[in-house]
């Protein structure tokens, strides 16, 4: 079976449980082939989630036998420093630092600030004294930073 179309059964499945299909790749070589699937949500994933989900693909892949070789499936959230890629993954991270590249008005920005609300598609985002709204299909690039 083609990789497209795992991808996609992938996807369906995941989305019918409540989840954000964020990315599936494919690794390994012919021998032993490497499924990794990551996946969000609004509130965060659990371990729990991710092993029930993981479950559900193993079973999916099995009945339609979508793998014929040999496969490990890894199923994950995205760390945090993978880049936030749909607007239902930021509202879990209000008040959070983040490190966001966008067009304003064709011209490529990048602002570092505290992201503190979240209007339909629009996101505030406080630097030092001022505020930001920046539309989600402005922005290029999104990633929490993680102070400690």
């Amino acid at each position: 079976m083609s990789k497209n179309i795992i991808t996609t059964e992938i996807e369906k499945l995941v989305t019918s449980l409540g989840f954000l299909p964020i990315e599936v790749n494919f690794r390994g070589d012919s021998k032993l082939q490497i499924v990794e699937v990551f996946l969000d949500n609004e509130v965060g994933v659990t371990s729990e989630d991710c092993s029930a989900i993981a479950r559900a693909i193993n079973e999916l892949i099995e009945q339609n036998d979508l793998i014929e070789s040999q496969y490990r499936l890894d199923v994950s959230s995205p760390g945090v420093d993978r880049p936030l890629k749909f607007l239902a993954q930021y509202k879990k991270h209000l008040n959070r630092k983040l490190e966001i590249e966008y067009n304003h008005e064709g011209i490529s920005k990048k602002l570092t600030g505290l992201f503190i609300e979240l209007n339909n598609d629009e996101l505030t985002i406080k630097e030092k004294k001022d505020l930001y709204f920046i539309k989600f299909s402005d922005i290029t690039k999104a990633k929490v930073l993680i102070s400690f």
